[in-house]
């Protein structure tokens, strides 16, 4: 499969890569969500091309993650804002912030701590169950066949688990 197919795999997670998996996405999606509108104030933040950065936002606003909105006149400026979908993808970002904390500060510790404004303490990002609230533990959940991949004839645990990524390659 080629990259440029991804979005047709009936997969939510190359569908996500499809929008957010490519170089520099990611990092314009944190600046967004730290405040950066305007390009030139990405453009020096992030150190990227002014080509590259154009591509990325362009694309962010073709997905619907974020909209142009005119600040400037004469001439015609435009700063770029996160939308509902994109704000949807801030549990991805703290997860990810949460990981590198964890896993890649090479002994530094945290370059950001995060304080919930509500209740005035740090924070850390973490996955609980929607249902029971309890936190969720990759050994403690197990995967099922949604209605995309669903065969109405068998039931979605009749699928062995080996079997999903293969199906989760298949092209609509």
């Amino acid at each position: 499969m080629r990259w440029d197919d991804i979005d047709k795999q009936v997969c939510s997670v190359a569908r996500a890569l499809s929008v957010v998996g490519e170089r520099w996405t990611m990092l314009i999606l944190r600046d967004a969500f730290l405040g950066t509108r305007r390009f030139d104030q990405f453009q020096s933040n992030l150190g990227i091309t002014r080509h590259r950065l154009s591509e990325r936002l362009g694309k962010l606003v073709t997905q619907g993650v974020l909209v142009k909105v005119p600040y400037q006149d004469r001439p015609l400026r435009h700063e770029y804002r996160l939308t509902r979908k994109g704000l949807g993808l801030y549990p991805v970002l703290m997860s990810l912030s949460r990981w590198g904390d964890e896993w890649m500060d090479g002994g530094q510790g945290a370059p950001l701590e995060y304080v919930h404004q509500k209740c005035g303490h740090k924070t850390t990002p973490t996955l609980t169950c929607n249902e029971c609230g309890t936190l969720l533990r990759p050994e403690e959940v197990r995967p099922q066949l949604g209605p995309a991949l669903r065969d109405p004839d068998h039931p979605a645990e009749s699928t062995p688990l080996s079997d999903i990524p293969r199906l989760l390659k298949r092209i609509i």
